[in-house]
């Protein structure tokens, strides 16, 4: 049986679009601090990690089907190598989302005084741009990276504890539900439905470390920044900080996979 089968490929696209969605929430503090409506702002990053976490609700039983159809002989190996396809797609995730930052930065900045205008209405906005002259102006907002934009970034501007932080934290939501499907094939059939609840210890961890540490600490800068008491080159390095350390994440995720399986293994049995 091959292990790139259709629904794979359905669930890594839907995984692509996603993760990008996620690392593209990242430039709606700058646009935000560019238009002075950082309120609007957050509100908007909300609605766009709202939708990217009910998309992945949609995603996580697709994920977990596939085990139903792997086959019997070394089911472990299979599942894993299927697995991790999908935390290299989410790479791939970033770094579309890293290539599009630019041009989200512009289209946000519009978004957000449309927000504004339509009095936080997020259906009103976007079915004012789906037409003509919405796709127009979207198609004048497209910017290529530039290195330019990195001018005036150095290592004293980037926050390096945030950089740690992110880090851990794009690993352990990377593989939380894949480690937790995973190590329902590490324990006895008993527990393999505790297994599969036990995303939560590692999920929940990660959650609570971007809640207290990270978020707030965008919000403040984002805050100094329009005050101006803070230069705008230290919110342009907390965004590349965060996408850069989600990219590096994402790829420590593939180290951290099988130990957090285990990990989750051993608590569904402990508890």
């Amino acid at each position: 049986m091959e292990v790139l089968t259709g629904k794979v490929i359905a669930i890594s696209i839907f995984l692509l679009i996603i993760t990008m969605i996620e690392t593209l929430a990242y430039s709606t503090r700058i646009s935000g601090t560019r238009v002075k409506l950082i309120a609007t702002a957050i509100s908007l990053f909300s609605t766009l990690v709202l939708v990217s976490r009910f998309s992945s609700m949609i995603q996580q039983p697709l994920t977990a089907k596939l085990i139903a159809e792997a086959p019997e002989i070394k089911k472990l190996i299979f599942i894993e190598e299927q697995y991790r396809i999908f935390i290299t797609v989410t790479s791939l995730g970033v770094l579309l989302g890293i290539l599009l930052f630019p041009t989200f930065i512009n289209i946000f900045s519009r978004a957000i005084i449309q927000l504004s205008i339509e009095r936080g209405s997020v259906i009103s906005t976007l079915s004012k741009q789906f037409n003509f002259l919405g796709f127009k102006k979207i198609l004048t907002c497209i910017r290529m990276p530039k290195l330019a934009y990195l001018k005036d970034i150095t290592l004293e501007t980037i926050p390096k504890r945030l950089f740690v932080l992110n880090v851990i934290v794009s690993a352990v939501i990377t593989i939380g539900i894949l480690s937790s499907l995973y190590a329902s094939l590490l324990v006895p059939e008993d527990y393999a439905q505790v297994a599969l609840m036990s995303s939560g210890i590692l999920n929940g961890i990660a959650t609570i470390i971007l809640t207290l540490f990270i978020d707030p600490k965008a919000s403040v800068l984002a805050d100094r920044v329009i005050k101006k008491q803070t230069d705008y080159v230290y919110l342009k390095s907390y965004s590349i900080t965060m996408v850069g350390s989600k990219f590096v994440g994402t790829l420590f995720a593939q180290v951290l996979f099988i130990p957090a399986a285990y990990y989750v293994a051993w608590f569904a049995e402990w508890i």
